[in-house]
C-alpha cells in the first residue's frame, strides 16, 4: 500500500533567546508528544502562508516567518510528513493553547529534556548544536 505523503510546517519561534515548544493533546495522533507549532500545507498555499494561517488559528497569534531551520522526511503508521521548519518571531499576540496540551519557551540547551515527535527531533538536534 503506498504511503500519503504530508507535507506540513512548523514555527521555531523565537523570543528572549527561548524556543516556543508545544504539547500535543490527548486526542491527536502522537498525544503529547513535543512538536513545533504549525500544521499542514494546503494546496493553495505557500510554506510561508500555511505557517502564518496555522499560528493564527492554533495560537491566536501573528507571526513572521525567517529562515529555514531544516527539512525532514519522516514515515509514520499515517504517512510521510515532509516537516519544513522556520525561524518565526511574533509580532502580535500571546500563545494561547486552543489544540495544544501545554506549551513551554525553553533555552536551545534545555529543548532535549522534551519527548518530541520523531518528526521534530532533527530540528531540535540542529538548534542545540548551534
Amino acid at each position: 500500500m503506498e504511503m500519503k505523503n504530508i507535507y506540513v510546517v512548523g514555527a521555531v519561534i523565537v523570543k528572549d533567546d527561548k524556543i516556543l515548544c508545544a504539547q500535543r493533546g490527548e486526542s491527536k495522533s502522537l498525544s503529547y508528544k513535543w512538536e513545533f507549532p504549525g500544521g499542514k500545507i494546503e494546496i493553495y498555499e505557500t510554506a510561508e502562508q500555511a505557517l502564518k494561517r496555522e499560528i493564527n488559528e492554533e495560537m491566536k497569534c501573528d507571526i513572521k516567518v525567517g529562515d529555514q531551520v531544516d527539512y525532514t522526511v519522516y514515515e509514520y503508521d499515517f504517512g510521510i510528513v515532509h516537516l519544513t521548519t522556520y525561524y518565526c518571531t511574533l509580532l502580535k499576540g500571546t500563545p494561547v493553547l486552543t489544540e495544544h496540551q501545554s506549551i513551554k519557551w525553553l533555552s536551545r540547551k534545555d529543548l532535549s529534556t522534551l519527548d518530541w515527535a520523531p518528526a521534530d527531533i532533527p530540528t531540535v538536534e540542529k538548534l542545540i548544536k548551534m
